[in-house]
């Protein structure tokens, strides 16, 4: 099915936000916030009423990136 999402470009990050359009709407928004130095995940999570936020560095961005087309194992990435 079709997707949505809104990108907004902020003086310090850009902010991408995914939204569940299924029916009915199975999960709260993710909001993405990328910055010169990290990427954050939040999302609003109902049943504890708040909003849990999940920080990543750079490096750990690109290892999640590899990680994502590699098959189960341990590695380690050289630097560029």
């Amino acid at each position: 099915g079709a997707s949505m999402f809104t990108i907004e470009h902020l003086f310090d990050a850009s902010l991408v936000t995914l939204v569940d359009e299924g029916d009915p709407a199975l999960r709260e928004d993710v909001k993405i916030r990328v910055t010169e130095d990290y990427v954050s995940v939040e999302q609003y999570d109902a049943m504890h009423d708040e909003t849990k936020t999940v920080t990543l560095s750079m490096s750990q961005l690109r290892d999640l990136q590899a990680a994502l087309n590699l098959p189960e194992g341990s590695y380690r990435l050289k630097p560029e």
